[in-house]
C-alpha cells in the first residue's frame, strides 16, 4: 500500500510529482506551517519508473494566495529556505559560479513565468569580470531567457548546453510554467527539483531534457503549474457537483447559513460525497463510472473533438507578475548572503 502509485492519473497531463504519488507513499513528507504546506518526495529508481519522472528529491509548496503582501513573503523565505537546503544538499561552495535560465515565452502570458523572473534576477558575472570590488557574499550569476523552440528553431537544451560549454557555470537554476492534474492547483503550488526538467512535458510537448546527465553540472528547477487541461476541469467540476449536492443534503435541515457559500467553501465541502447510488440518481451511468473510468471518457470525448484545451485563470497577468517577483527574490537571497529582501 506504501508504494502505490497514481496510474489513473496518467490519464490526464501533470508535471507535478506529488500529483503522481499516493499521499501515504513512505517517502513523502509533508509538513505545514502559516496554511503553507511543504511536501518532500525523495522519488526513487522503482517510483521513476511507474511515474516517468527523473530520480530525486521534489519539493512541493502549496498555498491559498500570493496576491497579498504577507503571504508573498512568508511563501518566499519558505522557497529560500528549500532552495538553501537543496544547494547545501548538492554540495555546492558559497562561492560557486550559476546559471539561471528562465523557460517559456513572454509572449504567451501562463508561459511567461521564466523570462518575467529573469527580468528581477540580480545578475554579478560581469562585475567579477571587470575586476569590480564586489562585497563579500555576492555570487557570481549570470542569467539568460533561451525562448522557445518555436520561435528558435533550436531545441533549448543544445542552447543552454552550447552556453554552459562556453562559460562553464558550477550550477543550473531553471525557472518554467507547469501543469496541473487538479483546477485548485494552479498558481498556488511551486516545485522545486534537483533532477533538472523536461521542458513542455506536462502539455505533452516534451522537448530534450535539462539536467546534470546532459550538462554534467548540477540542476536545480523550479516551477509552478499555470495551467489545466479542459478535461481536468470538466473532471474536478463533477468531483465537487457531488461534494456540493452532499453538503447540502447532509446540513439542509441545520441552520441554513451553515449552506451559505462563504470564504473557504471548498474545505466545508472537502470531506463530503455521494455514494454510489446517490450519483447514478444524479449523473446516470455516468455517475456509476470508476474515476479512472471517468476520466478515461471524458479525455476521449475532449480529445475526438480536439477540445481538450490547455486554461489558465481570467487573473494570469496578475498572479504571472507576483509570482516572477516571489521566485526572483527567493532565489536572489538564496545565492547571496548580502541580499535579505522580498
Amino acid at each position: 500500500m506504501e508504494n502505490k502509485i497514481k496510474l489513473e492519473n496518467k490519464l490526464i497531463r501533470t508535471d507535478l510529482v506529488v500529483e503522481l504519488i499516493d499521499k501515504n507513499n513512505k517517502n513523502i513528507i509533508s509538513k505545514t506551517k502559516d496554511n503553507i504546506t511543504i511536501t518532500t518526495a525523495n522519488v526513487k529508481k522503482d517510483i521513476s519508473s511507474q511515474i516517468g519522472k527523473k530520480e530525486g528529491m521534489y519539493i512541493t509548496i502549496s498555498f491559498d494566495d500570493i496576491t497579498n503582501f504577507e503571504t508573498r513573503e512568508k511563501v518566499g523565505k519558505v522557497l529560500e529556505e528549500e532552495l538553501k537546503k537543496i544547494i547545501k544538499k548538492l554540495k555546492i561552495k558559497p562561492k560557486a559560479e550559476c546559471l539561471i535560465v528562465g523557460l517559456g515565452n513572454i509572449k504567451s502570458t501562463p508561459d511567461s513565468l521564466g523570462p518575467l523572473t529573469i527580468q528581477k534576477i540580480v545578475v554579478t558575472k560581469h562585475l567579477f569580470a571587470l575586476n569590480t570590488n564586489v562585497k563579500d557574499g555576492i555570487r557570481s550569476v549570470s542569467a539568460l531567457s533561451p525562448g522557445v523552440m518555436g520561435t528558435t528553431g533550436i531545441e533549448t537544451s543544445d542552447i543552454i548546453k552550447a552556453i554552459v560549454d562556453k562559460i562553464k557555470p558550477d550550477f543550473l537554476i531553471i525557472i518554467d510554467s507547469l501543469a496541473a492534474l487538479s483546477i485548485n492547483r494552479v498558481n498556488k503550488v511551486i516545485q522545486l527539483t534537483n533532477t533538472g526538467i523536461h521542458p513542455g512535458s506536462g502539455i505533452g510537448n516534451s522537448r530534450k531534457e535539462i539536467s546534470y546527465d546532459i550538462l554534467k553540472i548540477p540542476v536545480i528547477a523550479i516551477g509552478v503549474p499555470t495551467v489545466v487541461e479542459s478535461a481536468t476541469i470538466v473532471n474536478d467540476t463533477i468531483n465537487y457537483l457531488f461534494k456540493h449536492l452532499s453538503y447540502i443534503k447532509n446540513n439542509y435541515d441545520k441552520n441554513k447559513l451553515t449552506i451559505t457559500k462563504l470564504d473557504n467553501y471548498q474545505k466545508k465541502i472537502e470531506n463530503n460525497n455521494l455514494n454510489s447510488e446517490e450519483k447514478k440518481q444524479v449523473l446516470g451511468l455516468i455517475g456509476e463510472l470508476a474515476e479512472e473510468d471517468k476520466k478515461a471518457l471524458i479525455l476521449e470525448v475532449l480529445n475526438s473533438l480536439n477540445y481538450n484545451l490547455m486554461v489558465t485563470p481570467k487573473e494570469i497577468d496578475y498572479v504571472i507578475e507576483k509570482l516572477s517577483d516571489l521566485i526572483a527574490s527567493s532565489i536572489n537571497n538564496a545565492l547571496h548572503r548580502q541580499i535579505t529582501h522580498f
